[in-house]
């Protein structure tokens, strides 16, 4: 059984952290610069990605900032896939200044979310990050709608389950309004992703970087895994 373990990179100023995290994952999905990120963030990422010898995706959200991009934003389809590209193409231009490749795109917060109950927003992300590499893996939520409409269209996809979020009964994440909408009890979140990977429905399994305990928590989901 192969599991990735994934998290989303590059959103803190906060390299001691960030570094911390990279040495319990196989994927990091790099803020490029909508909801957070900058080339100084996302340089420093690609480093630790690099070093060891971490997968490295994109990770494009909203263009809001204000909001962390966890505010869903009206935009016409068009502008949503011009965006993600967008934001894909910058942080590609920092991946291969540095010598490495994104290999998947997973969408951030609100934008992810989103796309699992709109087709039309789903097909919009596809469209951005078909038009940068159409072999690409698009991280979306197991068991969700998201996946089958970009199988549809030809992209590879990873169904990703969450280890640091509690879900409603019809498989979408419960949302962050909620205080317990997160799992910060390590020994739990590992239950939880030892769970899912034997359910067999998700081939990644994501932790937050900034949930609290982040780092104690993923220790706990490889050593789980492992």
């Amino acid at each position: 059984m192969n599991i990735d373990l994934n998290c989303d990179m590059g959103e803190l100023d906060d390299a001691a952290h960030e570094a911390a995290l990279m040495a319990y994952i196989t994927s990091a999905n790099i803020a490029c610069g909508g909801h957070a990120g900058d080339t100084g963030s996302m340089e420093r990422t690609v480093r630790l990605a690099l070093q060891r010898g971490v997968h490295i995706g994109a990770h494009p959200g909203y263009p809001d900032r204000e909001n962390f991009g966890r505010v869903e934003i009206v935009m016409p389809a068009e502008a949503i896939a011009d965006e993600v590209h967008a934001q894909i193409a910058r942080l590609d231009d920092v991946v291969r200044r540095l010598g490495g490749a994104i290999v998947h795109v997973k969408p951030h917060g609100a934008l992810y979310n989103v796309a699992v109950r709109k087709a039309d927003v789903a097909r919009a992300i596809a469209h951005g990050a078909a038009r940068w590499n159409r072999h690409t893996t698009l991280f979306g939520l197991a068991g969700s709608p998201m996946l089958e409409v970009w199988r549809t269209m030809g992209m590879a996809v990873a169904g990703e389950a969450f280890a640091d979020r509690r879900y409603e009964p019809d498989g979408t994440l419960r949302s962050r309004r909620f205080p317990d909408a997160l799992i910060t009890d390590p020994r739990e979140a590992a239950a939880q992703a030892l769970r899912f990977a034997r359910e067999g429905l998700a081939q990644t399994i994501c932790v937050h970087g900034d949930t609290p305990g982040s780092v104690e928590i993923l220790k706990a989901c490889r050593e789980a895994l492992t």
